[in-house]
Formats: structure tokens, C-alpha cells, sequence
């Protein structure tokens, strides 16, 4: 195809063009529904459950607030708030099931939107989690059939029962109810498939008191204990964080075959499910299903045997007991850090219910804010008094403070990062902003280059051996259409520079990818800047499009206004050539004394065929004296150029590139890297237009993509930092 042509088609391409919108084929990287904001409330009031009997064991009622003095610590402090809980007194009183908004049911107290505290006054809320997830089927069965004994047997018309199940997850089978036919259809429906079993691991022991398998490999079950731990703690966190809507006092019922602890990396998870359920007002009952379990020598009969001679020198037998009460310590932790009771080592799994009766009849809720502003994560101790010497008082003995970023250790800082990951909410407290593109690597795999921007302001810097230093965490994820995730990012960067002033006029940037199939992907990232723990997030939708179809294969247009050396992490990354990676510029700002650098990708282009190779290189403007330059065989021929609109009018248009053929054929791509200078241009807001033709397909695409110019003395320079091409 002659110049004079292809002009002329790339004129009436824009003619087409300038009354259709401003488009772009790079992903749109918006921020979260601006309408979905978060509230922090900060609360410092601590509520303290007392219960209170003489010597014969009555309950005693009838006391006011002055009767009672508190102190933390040793230091006397104000009761704020005071209430009296009398869950006999509706017994007695025959009380019918329970009504919300005039109808009858199960009442939503774990639901969004809190429940009137008239409605639950004077009524006991119990929750039975059944914990399946380690269970053997026995255990299913004896833990559902002490249940079903309760609600047929014990349930009074004050009891507000809800039903919570851990297997594959966390659900909430039935929320608050009187209603002991319903609560009884919901524990039938359990059954021991629920059951996974083994969860606690393989028995401890020496390594001569270990199981026979027939090899000689033992498995390390450290990593699966960790996580299995971790998760029922963590599901404990979120239904007390559920419960945590309304003030009076709830019970949780869980039943559990034994928790394993491997050491102390699951100190924070626990910590973390206590002072949730000490902040909400929950004490945990723990029911060991397992109940009184005998000790043979030469273990359970499910068990293979054992090698050496432990099983005659009583030393199985001991290892036994001792893993036996490693599975218990964390139900006991749990129960006396909340006010709970556990019950261990007993058939008589109906006393737990007995016990949560007796102490959720008459109570009393005393509610102090405490004048220790210190937020050191220690323990603080709790004494109630009363003005009476004849009584004997229940109550938990402290809290845990809480902790600011100061006092995190590791597993606070990492948990603090994934909580915020797994947050439906952003937070905003630290400016974060992220650009995604894709690249074909073959059929079903593109690339998809993520770049994430930290305006440097953001940054606090500290000031060490004639250095600025500062360091942020990045962690990523990218979901797909079913929320799991498929690929993850998880980096510290240090900055180590000589004049932090220098970064905090730029932004600094961190280049990481992907490697995905075609489909809908939401990528968030949270970063933490390391001085004050602040956080800020963005979550982005990406479409990454299935190209075979496509006139027109074309990638993602990344623009740019920097180089660098290219990182030893970018071995796949398209944005990488001759050493040298493409920096792109999320902003899309750019100044007149800077260049204008700009890559995509032709895929499949057509060949062409003989007789159009020869017309295209008796037009190629040369003398007739000079042959036509040789064509490779089978050439491709696509075409491009750059067209810069101020509104409807043209401002500046780049001479036409031409690909003659595929110069990534790892990928079967043209590939196109352009360099404009901006200085012809003034600064302005421009819309940049790309007209790229397949001259041999004869398709075409003209993508937009608005970009500024700005003066060179306001620009905004970038500091990239981390590796590409992860």
C-alpha cells in the first residue's frame, strides 16, 4: 500500500473517530465504590460480667452501682455503666417465644444491623459451635446428641439458641431462637460426613515411640497444626466479632476434640480471639468431645503400631497423656481468658449446659473506661468489691490492652496486613493508587504488569548514618470470578536515600505481574508505610480478553516517560528488551522536556501474500535506479502512528511506523516501541489516539487514551522501586 493511501485511510479513520468517546484498551484500575466508606469507632469501655452468690451457693440480687467498686491494676476506677441481667425472672414468668418487629422466629442478632437491647433483656444468648472440622465420627455423633438432650430437656423459654458449624468453613446454620422444633431440625441435619478427622495430628512421641508406616519417612505435621490451629481460632475471632453487636453477655458452647499449638506462633491468633471475645462480651465454654478416653500402651486400635519399646516401658502411654493435654491447654487458655469454664475429661457432656445456666441467670454488667491510656498489649487485671463479706464473686480476672503499631511484634504486623486484605472495606489512611495491563504470553496466558504508586509525602523518613531511610510492606492478591485467589505478591522495599526531600516531591512506584488465563480478575493491594503503621488499599477489576477472536489482536498500550535497567525477576515480562524495562506512567502526566515512550503488541498479524509484497516496494519512494528492498518471506505488514487532539482538533500527528515482521516470535507479536518527544507540544490536556492497521487483514483499531502536559517546573518525577516480572 502506497504512503498517499494509507494516509488517506488513517484520515478518514480520524474523521470516524472524533465523534465517538475517549477509550483506552488498558483495564480500567478505579478505586472501591466511593459509596463504600469506612468508619472507625474506637471504644474503650470494658464490661465486666460479675456473678454473685452466698455462701450456700444462692445468687444474690438486688445491688446498686454503690455497691460496687473496681479497680485495674491496683488503680481505682469510675463505673460507667451499670445493669442488672434476670433471666430467672422471665422464666418464672412463663415467657413465650420471643417477637421482633411483630413476628415470631429466629431473632437476626448476628445479622448487619443490630437488635433492639429491649428485645433480648433478660433472655440468655447461647451459642453451640460445633468445631467438625477435626472430628471423628463418634465424635459428630456424641457432640449433636449431647445438643439435642439439651434443646429437648434443659431449654427454658428464656434460652436464645444459635447453631454455628466449622468443617470446610465458618456458617451460621441457625441464628437466635426459642424455637426448639427448629433447633432441633437443624441438629438432626448434622451428620458425621461433617466429620474430617485427624486434625490434631499424629501422636507425639519420641522417635522411637512413633507409628510404624512401613518406610522410613515421618511426617512433619508443625506447618499443618500451625494452620489448623490458626483457623479455628480465626473462626472463633469472627463469630465473637459477630456477637460483639449487642452489650449483655453471651455464651459460646464449643464443642471441640482438642486444638494443637506448635509453639508460639499461634500466641497472636489466640490473643487475638480472647480480647475479641473479652471486647464483645463472650465467654467461651469449651466441651472436649473426646470425653474420658483410655490409654492403651500400644495406642488406639486405628493406629498403626508402634516401633522400639515404648509401648513396655510406659513411655507411649505418657506421650499420649502428654499430647493429650497439649490438644486441651488452648481450650483452657481460651475458657479462663474469657470467663468461661472448659470441661475436659468427662462423658457427662451435659454439665457444660448446666454451668452456662448457672451463670447467665442473674448477673451483673459493670462498664469503666479505663485511665491507663497506654496501648502496650499487657495484661491488665481486673478486682471487683462489693460492700458485703459474706458473698463470693465470679468475674474474668483482666484484659488485654490494646496495641498500637509501636508495640506489634511479627505475627502482629502480618496478621495486621492480611486483615486488611481480607477487609470488603478501603482504607485510605495512606494514598495508593494501581494500573494494570495484559500481554499475550501464548493461547491461554497473558501477562498482566501491575504498577502501584505511594506519592513520596506519604512516606515518613528516618534519618541514620547520613541517610534517609524509610521502608513500606506491599502485599497483593488477584481473585478470580469465584473470590479465589490465583496469584500473590508479598514485599518489603527499603528506600535508602540522601535527601528525602528529593522522593517526597515524586511518587514512588513498585512494578510487580501476573501470570493469568483470560477472564475477570479483582486485584487489591494494601501497603503499610513502617514508621506509624498506616495502611492504605486499592482494589481493581481486570478483564483480561480471550484475543482468538479478536479482528484485531492487540494488547494492552502502556505509555511511559523512563527506562531502567531491567530487574533479574523480569524474565516474562513483555515490558523488558535488550536489558531494558519500560517504567509505565500511571498518571499519565507528562512534561515538554520529557519523551513520550509507548509499547504494545500485534498478535497473529496476517501474512501477506507475494503479488502485495512486490506493490508495496515499488511504492517505497526511492529512485528507480535502486531495487526495492528484499521482503522477508511471508512478511507481515502492520502500521501505526500517533495522533494528539485537543478537542476536535489535531495538534500533532507522529510519522507512520511499519512492522514488516514478527520481531517476538515467542509470543507471534509485532512488537511496537515508539519515542516522541514532547516539546512540539504545549501544555495542555490531550487526547492521544493510536491508529494501528493490519494492512494485510485489512482491520484496523484506533484505542484513546487521554494524557496532561504539564510545565517542566511542576512535573511529578517517579521513584521506581522492586522487582518486575514477578
Amino acid at each position: 500500500m502506497c504512503p498517499k493511501k494509507l494516509n488517506a485511510i488513517i484520515a478518514l479513520l480520524l474523521t470516524l473517530s472524533l465523534a465517538a468517546p475517549a477509550q483506552t484498551t488498558q483495564p480500567a484500575a478505579s478505586n472501591n465504590d466511593q459509596s463504600a466508606y469506612r468508619i472507625r469507632v474506637t471504644s474503650d469501655l470494658v464490661l465486666v460480667n460479675v456473678v454473685i452468690r452466698d455462701r450456700q451457693g444462692n445468687l444474690i440480687r438486688g445491688l446498686t452501682q454503690n455497691d460496687f467498686t473496681l479497680s485495674e491494676d491496683g488503680k481505682a476506677q469510675k463505673i460507667s455503666s451499670f445493669d442488672f441481667e434476670n433471666v430467672d425472672e422471665l422464666i418464672r414468668a412463663g415467657a413465650e417465644q420471643p417477637t421482633v418487629s411483630g413476628t415470631t422466629g429466629p431473632i437476626q442478632v448476628t445479622g448487619v444491623t443490630p437488635v433492639p437491647r429491649e428485645q433480648i433483656r433478660n433472655r440468655r444468648l447461647m451459642v453451640l459451635f460445633f468445631d467438625f472440622s477435626g472430628m471423628e465420627t463418634d465424635e459428630v455423633d456424641r457432640s449433636v446428641n449431647a445438643a439435642v438432650k439439651f434443646v429437648d430437656k434443659q431449654m427454658t423459654p428464656a434460652d436464645l439458641v444459635a447453631l454455628v458449624s466449622l468443617s470446610s468453613s465458618l456458617q451460621v446454620d441457625q441464628d437466635f431462637t426459642s424455637d426448639k422444633q427448629l433447633l432441633a431440625q437443624k441438629l438432626h441435619a448434622y451428620n458425621s460426613s461433617e466429620g474430617q478427622g485427624m486434625a490434631n495430628g499424629t501422636e507425639a512421641g519420641t522417635a522411637e515411640g512413633t507409628a510404624d508406616t512401613g518406610g522410613s519417612y515421618v511426617a512433619d505435621d508443625s506447618d499443618y497444626n500451625q494452620f489448623n490451629t490458626d483457623r479455628k481460632l480465626q473462626a472463633l475471632q469472627a463469630l465473637v466479632d459477630k456477637l460483639g453487636r449487642i452489650e449483655q453477655k453471651k455464651s459460646i458452647i464449643y464443642f471441640s476434640n482438642g486444638v494443637s499449638r506448635s509453639g508460639i506462633e499461634n500466641q497472636t491468633t489466640l490473643r487475638a480471639a480472647t480480647n475479641a471475645a473479652v471486647k464483645a462480651n463472650v465467654s467461651i465454654y469449651p466441651m472436649d468431645i473426646r470425653g474420658l478416653e483410655a490409654m492403651p500402651p500400644g495406642g488406639l486400635a486405628r493406629n498403626a503400631s508402634l516401633r522400639g519399646v515404648s509401648a513396655y516401658s510406659g513411655q507411649s502411654v505418657l506421650d499420649q497423656f502428654n499430647s493429650n493435654a497439649t490438644t486441651q491447654e488452648t481450650l483452657t487458655t481460651l475458657a479462663a481468658d474469657t470467663g468461661g469454664k472448659a470441661f475436659l475429661d468427662s462423658n457427662d457432656f451435659n454439665q457444660v449446659f448446666t454451668r452456662v445456666q448457672n451463670d447467665t441467670s442473674s448477673y451483673y454488667v459493670l462498664g469503666y473506661r479505663s485511665n491507663n491510656p497506654a496501648m502496650d498489649g499487657r495484661f491488665r487485671r481486673i478486682k471487683v468489691q462489693v460492700n458485703r463479706s459474706d458473698v463470693k464473686l465470679e468475674y474474668r480476672s483482666g484484659y488485654y490492652a490494646p496495641k498500637d503499631y509501636q508495640h506489634f511484634n511479627r505475627e502482629d504486623k502480618d496478621q495486621q496486613m492480611q486483615d486488611e486484605l481480607a477487609s470488603e472495606l478501603p482504607n485510605t489512611d495512606v494514598a495508593v493508587y494501581v494500573s494494570a495491563a495484559y500481554f499475550r504470553l501464548d493461547d491461554n496466558r497473558y501477562y498482566i504488569p501491575v504498577s502501584l504508586i505511594v506519592p513520596g509525602s506519604q512516606i515518613p523518613f528516618t534519618n541514620a548514618a547520613n541517610k534517609d531511610k524509610a521502608t513500606i510492606d506491599i502485599i497483593g492478591v488477584a481473585r478470580n470470578e469465584v473470590n479465589m485467589p490465583i496469584g500473590n505478591v508479598r514485599e518489603t522495599v527499603k528506600l535508602n536515600i540522601d535527601e528525602s526531600q528529593q522522593v517526597r516531591r515524586k511518587n514512588v512506584q513498585y512494578n510487580t505481574g501476573f501470570v493469568l488465563a483470560p477472564g475477570v480478575y479483582k486485584i487489591k493491594f494494601v501497603v503499610r508505610e513502617n514508621q506509624t503503621g498506616r495502611l492504605g488499599s486499592f482494589e481493581s477489576t481486570i478483564n483480561v480478553p480471550d484475543l482468538k477472536k479478536a479482528p484485531l489482536k492487540l494488547s494492552s498500550i502502556v505509555l511511559s516517560n523512563q527506562r531502567a535497567t531491567a530487574s533479574k525477576h523480569s524474565n516474562q515480562n513483555p515490558l523488558v528488551r535488550d536489558g531494558s524495562e519500560l517504567i509505565p506512567n500511571i498518571t499519565h502526566v507528562f512534561s515538554p522536556d520529557q519523551h513520550l515512550y509507548m509499547q504494545f503488541e500485534v498478535y497473529d498479524p496476517a501474512r501477506e501474500k507475494k503479488e502485495a509484497l512486490a506493490a508495496s516496494g515499488s511504492g517505497n519512494g526511492q529512485g528507480n535506479n535502486n531495487p526495492p528492498p528484499k521482503q522477508p518471506k511471508n512478511a507481515v505488514h502492520v502500521l501505526t502512528n500517533i495522533v494528539f487532539l485537543q478537542g476536535k482538533v489535531k495538534a500533532y500527528e507522529t510519522p507512520l511506523v511499519e512492522a514488516r515482521d514478527i520481531n517476538a516470535p515467542e509470543r507471534k507479536a509485532a512488537v511496537f516501541q515508539l519515542d516522541v518527544p514532547l516539546a512540539q507540544l504545549k501544555p495542555g490536556l490531550y487526547t492521544c489516539q493510536v491508529n494501528v492497521i493490519d494492512d494485510a487483514a485489512g482491520s484496523f483499531s484506533f484505542p484513546r487514551i487521554p494524557i496532561l502536559i504539564r510545565q517542566p517546573a511542576n512535573q511529578q518525577q517517579t521513584a521506581s522501586v522492586g522487582p518486575s516480572g514477578r
